[in-house]
């Protein structure tokens, strides 16, 4: 066991590295230095001396990748590289290019999405289980097929239409919730209601199908027809044998969600005004902050790599025929 997580862990390091290396790429094959200081500081009326000024006051004012200004391991630590890009794999996130500990904004706006997204993933998770256990259960019937022909309606359906109708709904109209805003401590479920409801039922759909598939498959192999054979009732066989054989797959699909448990959502943060990470990261781009966009890439990266690392520990427990591989 232990051999086999130190192998996965090793598979993450050139996976976080080259995520680290295309990022800083990207994004300063689109921007110079120049370019982000006349974004700082207002594209109109911008002289040379002040955009020199900015790059020296924020570390810009160095070469990208290899200084030869200077001697020894300068020639890769002097750069910006270094001082940008590298520094975050010892959580060193710095400063946003407006002034910001990055760090601190983290560790503040980390809770709100949090707040925000683990109940939806924990809610989501069970309720499409559920329903795709009902359907199931019901299968080649009109419940099945109805439900499916609703889960396909869901899908087609844009997350903005639940958003919008949702706060003019049971915001404005009903006036059950705030429309958008945040408060911490208790008083925070009001505001974080209506955002949850909304990413509950805008997932069924997609989750339910996803979920009625894997069961469907386990339904149609030899050991459940070994266990009905043996007298077994549908629901002994639906909740004993098909959900258990069914966690494969079910851990693999919940993987992609781990980053969001902690970025948030970028699209429901900025609709509601809760103060989370996503939009942190939807302000950060918009602003052209490379410092902010490189940490949350960064770690929503790092959070993924857990995710699989995870996933391939659990997978152990749940089959151990993994650990041979």
């Amino acid at each position: 066991m232990l051999g086999y997580i130190i192998r996965r862990t090793a598979y993450a390091v050139p996976i976080l590295i080259g995520v680290n290396l295309i990022t800083f790429a990207l994004f300063f094959v689109v921007n110079s230095p120049a370019d982000i200081a006349r974004m700082q500081l207002g594209v109109k009326r911008v002289t040379p001396a002040a955009i020199q000024s900015w790059e020296q006051d924020h570390g810009y004012d160095k070469p990208l990748i290899y200084n030869d200004k200077v001697t020894g391991l300068g020639h890769l630590t002097d750069t910006i590289l270094f001082q940008k890009s590298l520094k975050v794999f010892a959580f060193d996130f710095g400063r946003s290019d407006a002034g910001r500990d990055i760090g601190r904004d983290i560790r503040t706006r980390m809770w709100p999405s949090l707040a925000f997204a683990v109940p939806t993933f924990v809610v989501g998770i069970l309720t499409n289980i559920t329903f795709a256990l009902m359907l199931v259960f019901f299968r080649t019937t009109y419940i099945d097929a109805w439900g499916v022909v609703l889960c396909v309606v869901i899908m087609s359906i844009s997350q903005l239409f639940y958003i919008i109708g949702g706060q003019y709904l049971l915001g404005k109209v009903m006036h059950l919730v705030p429309i958008s805003g945040y408060v911490g401590g208790s008083s925070a479920l009001k505001f974080l209601a209506l955002p949850i409801a909304i990413g509950v039922v805008s997932g069924i759909g997609a989750g339910t199908r996803w979920y009625r598939t894997i069961f469907l498959e386990e339904y149609g192999r030899d050991y459940v027809r070994t266990a009905r054979a043996k007298g077994l009732s549908e629901i002994r066989v639906l909740f004993r044998h098909v959900l258990g054989n069914g966690l494969l797959p079910i851990l693999t699909g919940t993987v992609v969600v781990i980053p969001t448990l902690f970025l948030g959502s970028l699209i429901m943060e900025s609709f509601f005004g809760i103060p989370g990470l996503g939009s942190y990261t939807i302000d950060a781009i918009n602003s052209q902050d490379f410092a902010i966009v490189r940490a949350m890439v960064f770690l929503g990266s790092l959070l993924y790599v857990i995710g699989l690392l995870l996933t391939d520990i659990s997978y152990t427990l749940v089959d151990p025929r993994v650990r041979l591989s």
